[in-house]
């Protein structure tokens, strides 16, 4: 893990109440050292070089969770229904970043209901998490380019507001403006279940964009939120790439034809995005993105779906969005399997991890990132584009 970044000052989220009285206490997991530090075998030169990139680049996650979780999981539910989530700051500091995708944990904020997805869960939770996130002053929101090279010039780390499903927006189609208006700036089309929208990926039949969707995709384009179809049916993705007046993410996913499940696009999704300008970025949450070769999840695993797309549309678009968060995110996903609905049909047969070596929280995973393409002989120029420069270049057309 990467050295502290200097503006960090050491501040743990909502600790300018007072605990018990002003909210309830949980014991939180490890923001640093939970787990193992990943050994890529990097010389001396290699891990300088690692520095280098990351000091004069700028670095973009384009999807994260970078909350804490408790320690002991089976308290998830309890501590999420507090709306009170703990931002990583710590960890953060140590990430490499210029600028993180939150996408928050809106499908988990079960604050009024245990299905989550709701509109009161989700303004409970973004505005929690930015009464604690003004306390401070390394990570601040951003709600523009400009935000985000000043992080770069500043030594601050901009967040970016995400949600990478709408259905809390039910038929409402003023509430995308009023999410624009709290600082979003990033939206998924469905999370895996079919909605207003259109298709989820979970679902045996999509029956692409709807009427609304459309609509949707419209005002998105016109307020300039960057739209996501990660967790979308495959025709709804397509739909939504040809409606949308400017390139669209594809934010945490990876191949299907390196893993073949219904969470991977495949080559026709990618193809598509890509040729309207638009970026894949490769997931890491765990049992997600597998390969043949590496069925053992790890950062080889998620590399193996970096190197595919990077072969079928280039370099210029693909990235990473590696979806970690400081904790057990295995046990979010048992926690809230039904809620989530993941994947429809067989998953094929590998091995169960407790994390992903190398890529297990937003703190580790852009150093190990880069330092797995500094050992294989990337350029400064390719990496650059990978970890932010692709990015910013659909923001430019975007925002």
């Amino acid at each position: 893990m990467l050295d502290p970044a200097p503006r960090y000052q050491g501040h743990r989220s909502y600790s300018y109440l007072e605990p018990h009285s002003d909210y309830r206490v949980f014991t939180l997991a490890k923001e640093v050292g939970r787990v193992p530090e990943h050994d890529l075998g990097l010389t001396d030169a290699q891990r300088a070089r690692v520095t280098r990139l990351l000091t004069e680049h700028t670095a973009i996650s384009l999807h994260e969770h970078p909350v804490i979780l408790p320690e002991d999981v089976r308290e998830l539910r309890a501590y999420n229904r507090t709306a009170r989530q703990r931002t990583g700051y710590e960890g953060l500091a140590r990430s490499g970043l210029t600028a993180v995708f939150d996408n928050f944990m809106a499908g988990a904020s079960c604050v009024t209901s245990e299905n989550g997805w709701k509109w009161n869960d989700l303004i409970y939770a973004l505005g929690m998490r930015m009464s604690d996130l003004y306390k401070q002053d390394h990570v601040f929101l951003a709600t523009s380019l400009a935000d985000i090279h000043a992080a770069k010039r500043d030594g601050r780390l901009a967040l970016v507001a995400g949600l990478e499903c709408s259905s809390p927006i039910e038929n409402e189609l003023d509430r995308i403006d009023i999410l624009y208006g709290f600082g979003v700036r990033q939206l998924g089309i469905a999370y895996s279940q079919a909605n207003m929208l259109g298709g989820g990926l979970s679902e045996k039949h999509d029956g692409g964009l709807t009427h609304f969707g459309r609509r949707a995709v419209d005002r998105m384009n016109k307020l300039g939120i960057a739209i996501d179809i990660s967790h979308s049916g495959d025709q709804t993705c397509l739909d939504v790439i040809e409606a949308s007046r400017v390139p669209v993410f594809i934010t945490h996913a990876g191949a299907r034809a390196v893993w073949d499940t219904s969470r991977m696009k495949p080559d026709e999704v990618i193809r598509a995005c890509a040729e309207r300008g638009g970026v894949i970025g490769i997931e890491a949450a765990p049992h997600t993105t597998l390969s043949e070769a590496h069925k053992h999840h790890s950062i080889e695993s998620v590399m193996d779906h970096f190197t595919y797309c990077v072969d079928l549309v280039g370099i210029d678009h693909v990235t990473f969005g590696p979806d970690t968060m400081f904790g057990d995110h295995v046990g979010v996903h048992n926690t809230y399997a039904g809620n989530y609905a993941h994947d429809a049909g067989n998953r094929p047969e590998h091995p169960r991890v407790e994390y992903v070596s190398g890529v297990e929280n937003p703190g580790e995973a852009f150093g190990n990132i880069v330092g797995w393409l500094v050992k294989h002989d990337y350029s400064d120029d390719e990496i650059a584009k990978v970890i932010g420069g692709n990015t910013i270049r659909v923001l430019e057309q975007v925002w």
